[in-house]
């Protein structure tokens, strides 16, 4: 199976969740080649330019181009791997957001595979579009094989701002691996917030899913509190197994983020997500 079959695959089992919000939040695919809402000599295509300037349209309507622009990896610089030499898809997730009390664009494009790493290669691109279109910053947010924004999209930390949440996923024939990056926009950059691992399993006799669901919590400081829950269900799906399978059972994890104005930076309240993702990891 090639891996563009595998990555249509894998947005299918994981639109229910991915895009439920998509309305409310505006998250978005138009067509690339269509002007920007109010404009009539912008197109997203000339936003996309900005990160792969020779992308064009096949006869068939598909994107193709060469090598991104430079760019950092969201983790860091010993994260990530290098672009593919060629590009292909058909949209990218378009989101509006607030930064620093700036109307601010979004687009993420899904690059496809790594040469040299298991990882994707995605972008995530920030625009000023007020004016004359200007790219001001762009990443690679791929940590897995396939990266989509994740449910809501973003989340409103105060009247000015805006949080990220993208998601980057890769499935087998019972398992499905998912990492949910949290991002900030300072100055009108990106900034990694912390990472979510979660991981499902779909075995003969039991399933086991983690879903991850965000809130923000007013605590007085400048930026909203941030509660990130993961709810993690065993269920029995009545076969006859030879293994015994675990009792059904269902609870949370919780931990809150908070800004802490000396390092001005969020932290979080506790280590249990990364207890989780220990024990995610033990039973890969």
């Amino acid at each position: 199976m090639t891996p563009s079959r595998l990555r249509l695959i894998l947005a299918l089992m994981l639109a229910p969740f991915l895009w439920t919000a998509a309305g409310a939040q505006a998250i978005s695919f138009p067509e690339l080649g269509s002007a920007l809402p109010g404009r009539t000599d912008v197109t997203y295509l000339d936003l996309a330019r900005m990160v792969i300037p020779d992308l064009a349209a096949d006869k068939d309507g598909f994107y193709r181009g060469g090598l991104p622009i430079e760019m950092r990896h969201i983790e860091g610089p010993d994260s990530g791997g290098s672009p593919p030499e060629t590009s292909g898809f058909s949209n990218a997730a378009v989101l509006a957001i607030k930064a620093g009390g700036k109307d601010r664009l979004t687009m993420l494009f899904d690059l496809g595979d790594s040469p040299d790493s298991a990882e994707g290669y995605a972008v995530l691109a920030l625009y000023d579009i007020t004016a004359k279109p200007k790219l001001l910053d762009a990443v690679n947010v791929a940590l897995d094989r396939g990266t989509y924004f994740h449910e809501p999209g973003r989340l409103s930390v105060s009247a000015n701002d805006d949080v990220l949440i993208t998601m980057s996923a890769h499935f087998n024939s019972s398992q499905n691996y998912v990492i949910t990056p949290l991002i900030m926009i300072r100055d009108d950059k990106f900034e990694p917030i912390d990472m979510i691992y979660t991981f499902d399993e779909n075995l003969c006799a039991y399933s086991r899913k983690q879903d991850v669901t965000l809130q923000t919590v007013g605590d007085g400081q400048p930026y909203a509190a941030i509660k990130v829950t993961v709810t993690d269900s065993t269920v029995l799906n009545g076969e006859s197994c030879d293994d015994t399978p675990p009792r059904p059972e269902s609870h949370e994890i919780s931990v809150t983020y908070h800004w802490d104005k000396k390092t001005s930076r969020y932290t979080k309240d506790s280590d249990a997500l990364d207890k989780l993702a220990g024990e995610n990891a033990n039973r890969f």
